[in-house]
């Protein structure tokens, strides 16, 4: 009897299995892209009308922010809470002021703030040049005794008088207090951190990666978009809190600005822009790490409890959120010198 051997049949058998690890190709994730008409991406200026920028006006603004004669005891600056090339924030569960002095809140970001309804957690200030000149004359933050002060020490620097001359030209007298936040307003309005997620707004499906589908597909499904949403990915709306879970916190939030008892707890809701980078989270800076915010505000908001799988993609979504810090625009510049009757540090 003849034996038949196997072993021609070998190769077949191999080129069979080989196609057949390779025929199962994972599907890539689609997302409905009727859903996003609810987003926008970052537009490429945040203008005010009431004050038209001009090149001369956010160089002024420029100096302003990172000036700390602006602080009675020339310590603190714009910069030193809102640290520009760390993604606008410090970084701390709240701010350190004059004389170590701590805020009862945590500074948000000033990337891309100019888009909010308005500014702080509680909505204080209608816009960034409002917001600019608030800290200054705070007590706990900057310490000025009061805007005469510190328009005194402004005209005592030849230099700035100058600038606010070519800054406001249309102006007599344009050493003014809303001036200052005018001239820091121009340019915070300039801060905007284009990111991946812009791109695929835009259209660009290969902008988001498989695992950021997945997560923008949950972000979606789980209700976050109930307030995170327009160009900001939040900033847009005020919100309870503990929409569905109490949160415990004595923070009366947003009630302290319009007397109201229905505001208690209701704050500003954040952009998520940039989230990955600005840590601590929250109006106090009580929540560390962005897997137990994102798994909180899942449950408190909106009843729901996350996975772990679940939060590790949402946190690979909201990485897409992360722009490029632009590095010339924020270069600490040369400050004017002082004159001879510019105020010294008050320790």
């Amino acid at each position: 009897m003849i034996m038949k051997s196997s072993l021609p049949f070998l190769p077949v058998a191999v080129a069979v299995a080989f196609a057949a690890c390779f025929s199962v190709v994972a599907e890539e994730t689609k997302v409905n892209r009727a859903i996003l008409g609810m987003f926008q991406p970052l537009p490429e200026s945040v203008e005010n009308p009431d004050n038209p920028p001009n090149p001369a006006k956010i160089e002024l603004g420029r100096m302003l922010y990172y000036d700390k004669r602006l602080s009675k005891d020339h310590s603190v600056s714009c910069n030193t809470c809102h640290d520009l090339a760390s993604y606008g924030d410090d970084g701390a569960p709240v701010s350190t002021g004059i004389k170590q002095q701590k805020g009862g809140r945590s500074a948000p970001t000033v990337y891309n703030a100019a888009l909010h309804i308005a500014q702080f957690w509680d909505g204080r200030a209608a816009d960034v040049e409002a917001q600019a000149i608030g800290p200054i004359t705070n007590p706990i933050e900057m310490g000025m005794p009061d805007e005469k002060y510190v328009l005194g020490v402004v005209k005592s620097i030849p230099g700035y008088v100058e600038l606010f001359k070519k800054a406001f030209p249309d102006q007599d007298q344009p050493v003014t207090y809303p001036n200052i936040g005018n001239a820091i307003g121009a340019f915070e309005r300039g801060l905007l951190t284009p990111a991946p997620w812009d791109d695929f707004l835009k259209g660009d499906d290969s902008a988001l990666t498989d695992d950021q589908k997945k997560g923008l597909n949950l972000f979606i499904s789980k209700g976050c978009i109930t307030c995170h949403q327009g160009s900001g990915v939040g900033g847009h709306i005020y919100q309870k809190l503990g929409l569905i879970k109490p949160w415990p916190t004595e923070d009366k939030g947003r009630a302290e600005v319009t007397g109201k008892e229905t505001d208690e707890g209701i704050f500003k809701v954040p952009s998520l822009r940039n989230i990955t980078e600005t840590g601590p989270y929250l109006h106090d800076g009580s929540v560390e790490s962005l897997e137990e915010m994102v798994k909180k505000m899942a449950e408190h908001q909106q009843g729901q409890i996350l996975t772990d799988e679940e939060t590790k993609l949402i946190i690979e979504f909201l990485k897409s959120l992360k722009g490029e810090v632009p590095a010339d625009y924020i270069k600490e510049p040369n400050l004017p010198d002082s004159g001879p009757d510019t105020p010294k540090p008050v320790k």
